[in-house]
C-alpha cells in the first residue's frame, strides 16, 4: 500500500515552485538583490511569500529610494499570497492564479525572478528555509 492509501499524506513529497522577489530600486542600471520568496504548491493549494528588505543594501544602490513604496510593496505580495481582503482584486482567485499573477514579468521595483521547482513535505516551511538560504 502507498503512504496515500494508508492517510500518511503528510510525509509524501509534493512539487512546489517558486521564484524569488528581486528588488530592483534603479531598473535602468539592473542592479538588484534578493528580497523574498514566492512558494506555490498546487498539491496542497498553497501560496506564500516571506520578505526581508535589507535597507543598506537598497540604500547602497540607490540612495534616493523610497524604502517605505520599497516595503509596501513587498507588503502587497504577502497580502495577495495570503488572499482574502488583503488580496484585493485576487481574492476570488486560487492560489495557482495568485501565484502566477505574481510571477508575471514586471518593469517596477520589485520584479519576480525566474521559477524553480523542487519536492517538499511541507510548503511552509519550504517558504522559510529558501528565505533564509536566499534572502537573509
Amino acid at each position: 500500500m502507498s503512504e496515500r492509501t494508508l492517510g500518511t499524506r503528510s510525509r509524501e513529497q509534493d512539487v512546489f515552485e517558486y521564484a524569488l522577489l528581486r528588488v530592483v530600486p534603479r531598473v535602468e542600471r539592473g542592479e538588484c538583490f534578493n528580497a523574498g520568496v514566492l512558494v506555490y504548491c498546487r498539491a496542497r493549494s498553497f501560496v506564500a511569500a516571506r520578505t526581508h528588505l535589507d535597507e543598506t543594501k537598497l540604500l547602497a544602490l540607490d540612495p534616493g529610494a523610497d524604502v517605505a513604496g520599497v516595503r509596501a510593496a513587498l507588503r502587497a505580495v504577502e497580502g495577495v499570497c495570503a488572499g482574502g481582503e488583503a488580496a484585493g482584486q485576487a481574492a476570488r482567485d486560487d492560489a495557482g492564479r495568485r501565484f502566477r499573477w505574481l510571477i508575471a514579468p514586471r518593469s517596477t521595483v520589485v520584479q519576480p525572478g525566474p521559477v524553480h521547482t523542487g519536492l517538499t513535505i511541507d510548503p511552509g516551511a519550504e517558504a522559510e528555509r529558501l528565505l533564509d538560504l536566499l534572502v537573509t
